[in-house]
């Protein structure tokens, strides 16, 4: 049993470098594992409607391509060709300037 005087330095072992990752052996990378469920690979409704123009009148359809704020989905959400999405984008901007879609969330109207 040690006695340690009032003002002497407590030895103290020095903090470890990385924290315990809770496998022997420490860090590194975490074993992979099989996903639960595969996501359904999302194909252009574009294409298989075999649509080759967007037309930005066609409101109703371009409205399923924008989310509540008015904005335009990605390409990766709606799962739009490259193609398709560039002709998109094109349509609601143009359908945009003729105030048949809204630019933004606080553009109220019958949209």
């Amino acid at each position: 049993m040690t006695t340690e005087q009032p003002g002497a330095p407590a030895t103290a072992s020095p903090p470890p470098s990385r924290p315990p990752s809770g496998r022997p052996g420490g860090g590194g990378r975490p074993p992979r594992r099989r996903p639960r469920y595969y996501t359904r690979r999302k194909v252009c409704g574009f294409c298989v409607n075999k649509i080759k123009d967007v037309n930005y009148k066609n409101v109703s359809a371009i409205r399923r391509y924008l989310s509540d704020e008015a904005k335009i989905e990605s390409r990766r959400k709606t799962g739009v060709c490259s193609k398709h999405q560039r002709a998109l984008a094109l349509a609601i901007k143009r359908a945009r300037h003729l105030a048949m879609l809204p630019f933004g969330r606080s553009h109220r109207g019958p949209f």
